[in-house]
């Protein structure tokens, strides 16, 4: 068993006086919520890079008004204003790219039957009625979608529904106010990225397939995931 299934199952431990049979269910939620709070500076620091290009982005306008006609000159105008300003045209992604191998970490420790330790291992408890082990298509075989286990899929279905139509019309309001570009930083037109810039508010929703299909243990994982990185961006980009 990894250290990370070590840790969980501590966390369920001390949890165990105040929820019982759901202990370990708390505990994963709790580890994923400590773990987003050790990678949250690295969302700061993307937060950030991501304002720092926003405000260069008027004098960028300027330059491909003026160096419209070549490609070339404009890309080095580009490079030289984000030099200038000291201002990397990575920051914004660089630091949330360095938050992935984490987060695929945790997916897989959640998804993966190495997390059970045994017949009183993480995913042998429940959530309520629901096995942490278990998904979604096992609780419609075990007293369909109203019946104690399926329960718990609805209400984690809502909370992901309530979310995800959260960051839809988050991400609608941002794109009215600042829209996406559809070319790249030196002004080459990108192709494609007009209909990605439209399909991007729907992919919040994509969370309640995931949630149907993996085991409840990373169901659970990614509903606080995505709920904690709804709240934080709505911190830290508004």
């Amino acid at each position: 068993m990894s250290v990370f299934a070590r840790l969980v199952e501590q966390l369920a431990d001390l949890l165990q006086p105040l929820f019982h049979a759901s202990a370990a269910a708390a505990a994963i939620v709790l580890f994923t919520a400590l773990v987003r709070l050790l990678v949250h500076p690295l969302s700061r620091a993307a937060a950030r890079g991501q304002r720092a290009r926003a405000a260069l982005q008027p004098r960028i306008s300027e330059l491909r008004e003026k160096h419209a006609d070549d490609p070339r000159r404009l890309q080095r105008a580009v490079l030289e204003v984000h030099a200038e300003e000291r201002v990397s045209p990575l920051s914004g992604c660089l630091p949330s790219l360095l938050q992935m191998p984490a987060f695929f970490l945790l997916y897989h420790l959640f998804s993966s039957s190495s997390i059970s330790g045994g017949a009183d291992g993480p995913l042998s408890h429940r959530l309520l009625a629901a096995p942490l082990g278990g998904r979604w298509t096992d609780a419609l075989s075990d007293g369909g979608v109203f019946g104690a286990a399926g329960l718990v899929y609805l209400a984690l279905f809502a909370l992901v529904a309530a979310v995800a139509a959260f960051n839809y019309r988050r991400t609608r309001l941002m794109a009215a106010k600042n829209p996406a570009p559809v070319a790249a930083g030196d002004g080459t037109p990108v192709p494609g990225l007009g209909a990605i810039n439209r399909v991007m508010p729907f992919m919040s929703f994509l969370t309640l397939v995931t949630v149907a299909v993996v085991p409840l243990a990373a169901a659970l994982y990614v509903v606080t995931s995505t709920t904690w990185s709804a709240v934080e961006r709505a911190a830290l980009y508004r």
